[in-house]
C-alpha cells in the first residue's frame, strides 16, 4: 500500500473512532426520548406469540452488519442534512400517530427515526451499504393484525369450497358453516396471519442471504407472501377434513393448533429447499476508498459528532409537542347530553334485546328503544374524550359481536348509503344472528367533533387533526339497530328513525362537546 493510501485508511479509522460513538449517543437519545412507544412495541412482542419474532430483529440486523463490517469500515462517515431533515419529519408522524392514538403509526415513526439516524450521522454511503440490515428493522414493528377479518373470509371461502369439491354438502353463515359431522366457525387463530408474518420475517432474510439478483430476491418474497395464505386455506380443509372422517375426534381442541404449526413447518421447510436450489453464490462487491486530504477528512468526522448533537437538540420537539397538548385536556365528559324528544319516536319501556355493542372504557354511553306505529328501533352511543391507548373510540377491541359471544354472532357485513341530517353518508351495515335464529339489522358511522365517517381511518385522521388544532378530541360511535322480518321492516324503521332522529343526535354530542 503507497503512503498515500496509508494515510487515506488512517483518516477514514480516525473518522470511524468518532462517528461510531456519535450515532451510537444518537441512538439512545431517540430510544430514551421515545422510550414508551419502545416499550409498547417491547410488550407486545412478549404477549403476542404473532409477534414474538421482534425480539430478534435487533440482534438479526446487528449480525447482519457485523458480516459485512470489513467493507463498510472502508467507507469514510459523512453525514446528511438531508436524512437529518428526514429525521424530524419522522418524528412528526410519531406525534400524529400518538394523537389519533394509532399505535402502529408512532411504532413505524419511531423505526424510521432509527433507520434515518444512520445517513443523518454516517452519511449516505454507509447507509445504503447496509440497506437491507436497516430495512430488516421494520419487521420489530407489530404490523399486519389489520388483515384479519379479510384472511379469514378467504380461508371460510377456500375451506368451503374444498369440502364442496369433496362431495360434503355445506350450510355457511358468515364465517361460521355448518357440515353433517358438526359445525365449524373461522375465528382468528384460523386466519393464518401468524404464519403469514412469519414466511415473511423468515423468507426476506433467506432472499437476502441466498440470492444477489433483486429480480430473485422480489420473487421468493413474494412467494413467501402466497405461500403461507394458501398453505392456511389447505390447513383448515384438512383439519376439517380430519374432524369430518373421525366423527370429531381429532383436529378439534389443543391438536387443531398443533396440527396447523406442524403443517406449516413443512411446508416452509419445502419452500426453503426449492428456493436453495436457485443460490447465487456469494460475491464481494468492491469498495472504493478515495484518498482524500487529510484535512478535509478530519473536518467532515468531527461533523458525524456535531450532526448527532443536533439531532438530539432536535428530536424532543416531538415529545414536548405532545405534553404541551396534553396539559390542556379539558375535564372527562361524565355523562351525554340528554337527547331531547324525537318526533314520533317516544322512548319505549322494554329493551329490543338484549345485545349491546362492545365498545370498551367510553366516557360516557347511553342506549335506549324507541317506537313507532309498532316498529321499534334500538340506539347505542359511547361517548370517548381524552383518548389514550387504554380508551379510544377505534380500536380493533371495539366491535359489534366479540368473538367470543354466546348469543350473537355477526354473519353479513357491508354498507349502506343514508340520509342523515339532509346529507348523505355511508355507513356500516351488519346483519347479526341469535342463538334463538332471531336476526338484527345494524347501522354504524362515527362522530368526531363534529365530522360524520365510517371509516376507521378517516374517524382517526380528524382526531389527529383535531387534537393538533386545539379542538379536543371529542368522538363518539353511534350504533341504531332493528329486528329484522321477511317484509324487510328494519330497513325502513331504520331509515325512518335515523330520518328523525339525526338532528336530535347530532344537538346532543355538539352540547355534549362544548360542556367542557
Amino acid at each position: 500500500m503507497t503512503e498515500r493510501a496509508q494515510s487515506g485508511t488512517d483518516v477514514v479509522a480516525n473518522g470511524w473512532r468518532l462517528a461510531l460513538p456519535a450515532v451510537v449517543l444518537a441512538f439512545l437519545a431517540i430510544l430514551a426520548l421515545y422510550r414508551e412507544t419502545a416499550m409498547t412495541m417491547v410488550e407486545i412482542w412478549s404477549r403476542s406469540e404473532t409477534f414474538a419474532h421482534g425480539f430478534l430483529v435487533a440482534p438479526i440486523t446487528l449480525w447482519l452488519i457485523w458480516r459485512i463490517r470489513s467493507d463498510v469500515a472502508r467507507l469514510s462517515p459523512r453525514p446528511s442534512a438531508l436524512a437529518l431533515v428526514g429525521v424530524v419529519a419522522a418524528g412528526f408522524f410519531w406525534l400524529l400517530g400518538e394523537l389519533a392514538t394509532v399505535g402502529v403509526l408512532s411504532q413505524f415513526a419511531l423505526t424510521t427515526m432509527v433507520v434515518l439516524t444512520v445517513p443523518a450521522v454516517l452519511g449516505l454511503q454507509v447507509a445504503w451499504r447496509i440497506a437491507f440490515p436497516l430495512a430488516f428493522l421494520y419487521f420489530s414493528v407489530p404490523f399486519g393484525e389489520f388483515a384479519l377479518p379479510q384472511l379469514m373470509e378467504w380461508t371460510a371461502d377456500y375451506a368451503i369450497l374444498g369440502l364442496r369439491l369433496s362431495g360434503i354438502p355445506v350450510y355457511r353463515e358468515g364465517l361460521h358453516f355448518v357440515i353433517p359431522s358438526g359445525s365449524w366457525s373461522v375465528v382468528e387463530a384460523c386466519s393464518g396471519v401468524r404464519y403469514l408474518i412469519a414466511s415473511l420475517t423468515v423468507g426476506t432474510l433467506f432472499a437476502y442471504l441466498n440470492y444477489h439478483s433483486l429480480i430473485r430476491r422480489l420473487v421468493f418474497v413474494g412467494i413467501a407472501f402466497i405461500v403461507p395464505v394458501i398453505a392456511n386455506w389447505l390447513r383448515a380443509y384438512m383439519i376439517v377434513m380430519l374432524g369430518h372422517f373421525s366423527g370429531n375426534a381429532l383436529a378439534v381442541g389443543v391438536d387443531h393448533l398443533i396440527y396447523g404449526w406442524v403443517f406449516f413447518g413443512v411446508v416452509i421447510m419445502i419452500m426453503f429447499w426449492v428456493g436453495s436450489r436457485w443460490r447465487e453464490d456469494e460475491f464481494s462487491s468492491p469498495v472504493v476508498l478515495s484518498a482524500v486530504a487529510s484535512e478535509q477528512s478530519t473536518g467532515e468526522h468531527s461533523s458525524s459528532l456535531l450532526c448527532a448533537l443536533m439531532l438530539i437538540v432536535l428530536a424532543p420537539i416531538w415529545p414536548l409537542a405532545q405534553w404541551h397538548i396534553e396539559r390542556s385536556l379539558p375535564h372527562e365528559a361524565n355523562q351525554l347530553e340528554t337527547l331531547g324528544p324525537i318526533d314520533n319516536w317516544p322512548v319505549v319501556p322494554d329493551q329490543l334485546t338484549g345485545w349491546t355493542p362492545r365498545f370498551e372504557n367510553p366516557s360516557a354511553k347511553m342506549q335506549n328503544t324507541f317506537g313507532s306505529d309498532g316498529q321499534k328501533v334500538g340506539l347505542y352511543i359511547a361517548y370517548y374524550r381524552n383518548q389514550d391507548y387504554s380508551r379510544k373510540m377505534v380500536s380493533s377491541a371495539n366491535v359489534l359481536v366479540s368473538t367470543n359471544n354466546l348469543m350473537w354472532t355477526q354473519v353479513a357485513r357491508g354498507t349502506r348509503q343514508i340520509v342523515l341530517n339532509q346529507q348523505p353518508i355511508v355507513v356500516r351495515s351488519a346483519e347479526l344472528r341469535s342463538v334463538d335464529s332471531s336476526r338484527m339489522l345494524v347501522w354504524q358511522w362515527y362522530w368526531v367533533n363534529g365530522h360524520v365517517t365510517a371509516s376507521d381511518y378517516k374517524a382517526k385522521a380528524y382526531t389527529a387533526l383535531s387534537r393538533l388544532t386545539g379542538q379536543g378530541d371529542d368522538s363518539a360511535v353511534i350504533v341504531a339497530y332493528a329486528l329484522m322480518d321477511e317484509a324487510g321492516g328494519a330497513e325502513t324503521a331504520l331509515e325512518a328513525f335515523i330520518h328523525a332522529a339525526g338532528p336530535v343526535i347530532e344537538r346532543a354530542l355538539t352540547r355534549t362537546r362544548e360542556e367542557k
